[in-house]
């Protein structure tokens, strides 16, 4: 195609494709959110005995939940196989002890003696009957009460003294602060908010033969085994993987412009390294401060991964005294979003700035703006969530402290003010957009840019729609609007755009081939993946109607991974045009701009393709969910996708704003980076972190899920947790460290530059 070739060739049925699949799509996601409403465990208002008297409330649930949320335990165990895995899951432990509980008292009641005294027909006996007083929903929605069996009641007074001991031992429960929860009435409160979560995840739905939580977690003695409804879908979703393979394979076929095509005549770049605008120069202060957070992310992440090998110590220094197991992952999570968002924002900038070709008045004030006030929502944020988990914000610990919301875990005044930074954000952005649009060589790209950013503090608002004393399903529901939706969506798609903007401006391909990219892209990711965001509801309290559409979209988000082994060859040779005509390698200055983004390409088939559909089944995720299987996939993902991407960014604007001579000592340290978090990453997932959660599996399988997130089994994998250590260090010393170096180098050249 030639070179002249604008947007007005372009289909108007790509653009109604992308109308037609966000119409679509959100009509079914925000049916499903109602639905979350309607179908999440009730919160009763008592918990009463035969005789009408109170065990606790319904108030003492969400007191319970408030303790769970403010002490930062999510980011300890998990709820439903939601949240981290230095602790046990807390639903699935009460759920157990329950049953043992209840066992021993039938048994003494019926035979007179133990459990381990009686027959096996006897034991039989008393475990069918186990089974039924379990399942039996005694819930009134007229009277919103609970009825509590005796086996029920003992049950729950004998694990408060259970939960205290848990908090008063850094050895088993992950390295938490010694009694980091010693107020005998939060106690009291904590757990009966583990006895809801547990009563909703084995007590049958009215009218249904499985639980709230569709039977999970896996307990065959407490009678949850696996519903129909996930083996049926399960099998089902496999047929919308098929055909969407089959019909992207023929669209490919059919019509063999789709995809990466380089442009026939060699285009001038529109962009050349060294010669980067006022404002570009003034960006490059964000990607030294992603430097820094992302070292300091992997360092906690390394931290993190230490408690599980060795939670009562860190090589002889008791950390949790000041450091414990579930801040460092709060900080672990919220770094990985920090350092990858601050990426794209900062890349998006710089990109907008040689798009728009003119700096409006002002623009370097307003960049230098955004810069503080990142750091202050940074920062700010992080030791908020320190002071939070020490409980020395008192009634502010949710507005200023630690939410407890795993990956939302940022106080709601911070949240807030991250909002209000994206939209300015988006305004810096549409001042050097703007005039472009009327460019028909441009206008395309240019708008595609813009409406993709727009989605980006506008998709973040469902992180307000909840609350503390929000019903833990239904906060699941818009937690991963934000963590599914909002970052493997909309994030995705604005990287897409930034990719094609990248390629544009290096004259790689036209403006016709950039904009019908990012329209199959979107029509592709967002086809499946708005309505797939619902595999992560599979088990936390929401209807099998859910399931049924979450797995089948679900599985068709395979489908636009499988297509970059299809178009792999045609990207490289995209990024490989510019040296065809030199035989000198140092004439293709984006080289290893260009190496990050294969690397995208190929975490993204391996992490989120082949390990995302691995777990994404519902028969699979409900024996997995919460097991090392998940970071597994979420290491390859996040890291190999974002994270590499984010690098990619970062190194395209270092390369631009860099002159021919300081490339030269800059270069060596962005490849040994490049080298080194590769090799990490893998050693990562294949001496760690893939075989842990094979191994988890099976003991799921073995002897319940309760067991599997344990501290018996986490001890006899523990020599895979030490394995881990020369992975961290090659990541952190070989990756993390010299990107630190490459940056620190390019700002500082700034500076020179400046002052001479």
């Amino acid at each position: 195609m030639s070179s002249g070739k604008s947007s007005e060739s372009l289909s108007p049925w790509w653009r109604i494709s992308v109308i037609i699949v966000l119409i679509i799509g959100f009509s079914i996601l925000i049916w499903m959110a109602v639905r979350s409403y309607q179908d999440a465990p009730p919160i009763p208002d008592k918990v009463v005995n035969a005789k009408g008297e109170t065990v606790f409330s319904g108030a003492d649930i969400l007191a319970g939940q408030q303790v769970f949320l403010k002490y930062g335990l999510m980011e300890n165990g998990s709820i439903w196989g939601h949240g981290a895995y230095l602790g046990p899951d807390f639903s699935a432990e009460y759920l157990h002890i329950l049953t043992l509980d209840a066992g021993e008292m039938i048994a003494r009641r019926n035979f007179r003696q133990g459990m381990g005294d009686l027959s096996p027909i006897e034991r039989e006996t008393v475990n069918a009957e186990v089974r039924r007083l379990l399942k039996e929903n005694r819930y009134s929605a007229e009277t919103r009460t609970l009825v509590y069996s005796p086996e029920e009641i003992a049950s729950f007074a004998g694990q408060v003294p259970k939960w205290t001991s848990y908090f008063l031992n850094p050895s088993v429960n992950g390295g938490l602060m010694v009694g980091q929860v010693k107020n005998p009435e939060e106690l009291r409160q904590l757990t009966a908010f583990f006895a809801w979560a547990a009563w909703a995840s084995v007590a049958n739905r009215p009218g249904k033969s499985y639980s709230y939580t569709n039977n999970f977690p896996y307990d065959p003695a407490a009678g949850n085994t696996p519903g129909s409804a996930s083996i049926l879908w399960s099998t089902l979703s496999l047929i919308t993987l098929l055909g969407g393979i089959a019909a992207v394979l023929f669209a490919f076929g059919k019509f063999n412009y789709l995809g990466w095509k380089a442009r026939e005549d060699q285009g001038s770049p529109q962009v050349s390294p060294g010669t980067a605008t006022a404002t570009q120069r003034a960006i490059i202060k964000f990607f030294l401060a992603v430097a820094v957070l992302f070292l300091l992310q992997v360092l906690v992440g390394g931290a993190t991964a230490h408690y599980r090998a060795d939670p009562s110590s860190f090589f002889g220094i008791d950390f949790s005294k000041y450091f414990p197991g579930n801040i460092f992952r709060t900080w672990h999570l919220q770094l990985a979003v920090f350092w990858i968002a601050t990426a794209y924002v900062a890349g998006g900038l710089f990109l907008a700035g040689s798009l728009g070709g003119k700096e409006p008045k002002g623009q370097i004030k307003g960049i230098n703006l955004l810069f503080w006030a990142l750091n202050v929502v940074v920062f700010g944020s992080l030791l908020g969530e320190l002071f939070g988990v020490y409980q020395l914000l008192g009634n502010f610990w949710f507005w200023l402290g630690n939410q407890g919301w795993e990956y939302l875990d940022l106080g709601r005044v911070w949240q807030i003010l991250l909002a209000l930074g994206l939209v300015f954000w988006l305004f810096l952005l549409f001042r050097e957009i703007a005039p472009v649009r009327k460019d028909p060589e441009r206008n395309e790209i240019s708008s595609l840019f813009l409406l993709a950013a727009i989605a980006i503090p506008l998709f973040y608002l469902p992180a307000m729609f909840f609350g503390s004393a929000s019903n833990f399903s239904v906060v699941d529901n818009w937690r991963f609007w934000i963590i599914h939706l909002w970052v493997e969506g909309f994030f995705e798609l604005f990287a897409t755009v930034m990719v094609a903007v990248i390629f544009f401006q290096l004259g790689l391909i036209t403006q016709f081939t950039a904009s019908r990219v990012v329209y199959l892209d979107a029509i592709l990711y967002l086809g499946s993946g708005i309505v797939g965001t619902g595999h992560h509801w599979y088990w936390s309290g929401q209807s099998t109607v859910t399931m049924a559409l979450a797995a089948m979209f679900s599985a068709m988000e395979v489908v636009p991974l499988t297509l970059l082994t299809l178009d792999a060859w045609d990207f490289i040779k995209v990024t490989r045009s510019q040296g065809e005509n030199s035989n000198s390698e140092q004439t293709i200055p984006h080289k290893w701009t260009f190496y990050f983004l294969i690397a995208v390409g190929f975490w993204n088939f391996v992490g989120a393709g082949v390990f995302g559909f691995l777990i994404n089944l519902p028969i699979v995720s409900y024996f997995e969910v919460g097991t090392m299987l998940t970071p597994n996939h979420g290491h390859a993902a996040m890291m190999g996708v974002f994270g590499m991407l984010a690098l990619a960014l970062m190194v395209f604007a270092m390369r631009q704003v860099s002159s021919d001579e300081q490339w030269l000592k800059t270069e060596k340290y962005i490849r040994v980076s490049f080298w080194g978090l590769n090799a990490g990453l893998a050693l990562m997932v294949v001496t760690s972190l893939f075989p842990g959660g094979v191994l988890q599996f099976v003991d799921v399988l073995n002897n319940g899920y309760w067991h599997a997130r344990g501290p018996e089994f986490l001890h006899s994998i523990r020599i895979l947790e030490w394995l881990r250590l020369p992975a961290d260090f090659i990541f952190i010393v070989l990756g993390a460290f010299p990107m630190l170096i490459a940056a620190f180098l390019t700002w500082r050249s700034m500076g020179e530059e400046a002052r001479g």
